[in-house]
C-alpha cells in the first residue's frame, strides 16, 4: 500500500492483508488508550477488539476531516466509554468544594515514575474517577463534554477528577 487512502480503499474491499496492516499500524497505540480505561490487559484487549470491529464497520464513513489515527482514537475512546457505561460503576460524588483547595501546589511531579507504574495507578482508581481522569487529563476533554459522554453532571465530573488527583497525588507521595 502506497498511502493511507489506498490502504483504506483496500480495507473497504475486504482485503484481509490491508485490514491486517491497518490493525497492526494502530493496535499497539490504541491498546494503551484502552488500558487507561480498563482494569486489566484482558479487558483492554476486549475493548480494543470491539473498537476495531466498529472501525472496520464504519471505515466508509471516514471523510479525512482529521487524520485516520485521530478518527480511530475517537472510536476507541467511545467504545471504552460505552464499556464503562455498561458497567455502571460511577461513584455518586458531586461536591467539588470538598476537593478544590487541596491542589495549591500546581501539578504533581511524576519524574521517576515509570509509565507502566502510572498506568497501574490509574487502573486502581475507582471506575468513575478513572474514566473522568483519562478523559480530562489525558484526552483533553472539558468537564461539560465528559458529563455528556458519561451521562453524569458536570459537578460529578469535576469531583471525580478532583478525587482521582487526590488519590494519585497520595500514591505518588508514597512512591517518592
Amino acid at each position: 500500500m502506497e498511502n493511507e487512502e489506498q490502504l483504506i480503499q483496500a480495507c473497504l474491499q475486504n482485503d484481509r492483508n490491508a485490514q491486517r496492516k491497518l490493525y497492526n499500524a494502530y493496535a499497539g497505540r490504541m491498546l494503551v488508550v484502552c488500558a487507561r480505561y480498563t482494569q486489566n490487559k484482558e479487558e483492554a484487549e476486549d475493548v480494543l477488539q470491539e473498537a476495531f470491529i466498529k472501525i472496520f464497520q464504519n471505515l466508509s464513513k471516514f471523510r479525512g476531516e482529521s487524520t485516520l489515527g485521530a478518527w480511530i482514537k475517537r472510536i476507541v475512546i467511545n467504545v471504552a466509554i460505552n464499556h464503562i457505561r455498561a458497567q455502571q460503576h460511577f461513584q455518586g460524588m458531586s461536591d467539588v468544594q470538598e476537593y478544590e483547595n487541596q491542589f495549591t501546589d500546581g501539578l504533581t511531579s511524576i519524574e521517576g515514575i515509570h509509565f507502566k507504574e502510572l498506568i497501574e495507578m490509574i487502573r486502581k482508581l475507582p471506575k468513575g474517577c478513572q474514566s473522568v481522569f483519562n478523559l480530562y487529563a489525558i484526552e483533553g476533554y472539558q468537564h461539560k463534554e465528559i458529563a455528556e459522554m458519561l451521562n453524569i453532571t458536570e459537578g460529578t465530573s469535576k469531583s471525580q477528577y478532583a478525587r482521582a488527583r487526590a488519590i494519585l497525588q497520595s500514591q505518588l507521595s508514597v512512591n517518592s
